[in-house]
């Protein structure tokens, strides 16, 4: 007999963590230097327990019955779901304190709460498309940038200061990537999201209205990080970020260009592919950038 019913190993979703390690990877290519140790054990606590841990709480919550990131056709909830999903919050918060620090630790805590009240029905920020935006932007993006790179550096609290201009700006870039991504895993959604009543942004924008959203964001965060590696890195490794993106840009110019002929192309297939192609191709170059 199974501790963890196959319906919850599903819904934790660990696989779709992968495209959530990219602002990692940001984060650990700016660090000037860390133990590879560190760096697993990081990996471990957020991809393998806590984001799969938010995952699982959050279907919990919806019940989806349509496709979901990670998933097209999700199985029936299993109620050992909740039990799991907040064990693995707690696997995650331990962790962090005995291997790393107190600081990490509660920063790991705060991001556990904040995902609860993204899909609790008692709070339930996903229903408000702006709030929900400035949520899973900000703790998705810069918080856990803050949080990756604290870990990996040795930071501690006394070092979290928004006068930090060298931890802020790419914290604050990461946000801009994740403003312009979020709205692109719900436009496949609508249909659900509006029988439910969650009033998301993709809903809000419409589909024509998401893909220009995420071009604008996405146009603003690639000219910003061009800035910041003048400034504050090589202006080199900013092109290599530029040919590091290009097929992602590529797809999505082939993409919306289906979309504007048959919205019916905004559907689960195209994006994940999206999402699988950006994990890719950010995973890869900041990778580089570590290691360079």
């Amino acid at each position: 007999m199974s501790f963890i019913s196959s319906s919850t190993i599903k819904h934790l979703r660990i696989p779709f963590s992968f495209f959530l390690m990219p602002v990692f990877c940001i984060a650990a290519s700016q660090v000037s230097s860390f133990a590879w140790s560190d760096y697993a054990v990081l990996w471990l606590v957020l991809h393998v327990f806590l984001y799969p841990a938010s995952n699982g709480y959050n279907s919990y919550y919806d019940k989806d019955e349509g496709s979901i990131g990670g998933l097209e056709k999700p199985p029936p909830i299993s109620p050992d779901l909740l039990y799991v999903s907040l064990f693995f919050d707690a696997l995650a918060i331990l962790i962090g304190v005995l291997y790393f620090n107190l600081t990490i630790g509660i920063l790991l805590l705060i991001y556990g709460l904040v995902s609860k009240a993204y899909s609790h029905p008692a709070i339930r920020l996903k229903k408000y498309p702006f709030a929900s935006l400035l949520v899973v932007a900000i703790f998705q993006g810069g918080f856990t940038y803050i949080l990756c790179y604290g870990a990996l550096s040795g930071y501690d609290a006394q070092d979290f200061g928004v006068a930090n201009v060298f931890l802020m700006y790419p914290a604050l870039l990461s946000t801009l990537l994740l403003c312009g991504s979020y709205p692109m895993t719900q436009i496949y959604q609508h249909e659900e999201d509006a029988r439910r009543g969650d009033r998301t942004l993709s809903l809000l924008l419409g589909k024509r209205g998401t893909f220009i959203w995420a071009m604008v964001f996405f146009t603003v965060a690639i000219a910003s990080f061009g800035l910041y590696f003048y400034y504050y890195r090589e202006l080199q490794d900013f092109w290599i970020l530029q040919i590091g993106l290009l097929p992602v840009l590529l797809y999505f110019a082939y993409w919306m260009s289906k979309v504007w002929k048959d919205p019916a192309k905004a559907d689960f297939k195209h994006t994940m592919r999206l999402n699988m192609l950006s994990a890719i191709c950010m995973i890869i170059t900041f990778t580089y950038l570590t290691l360079k």
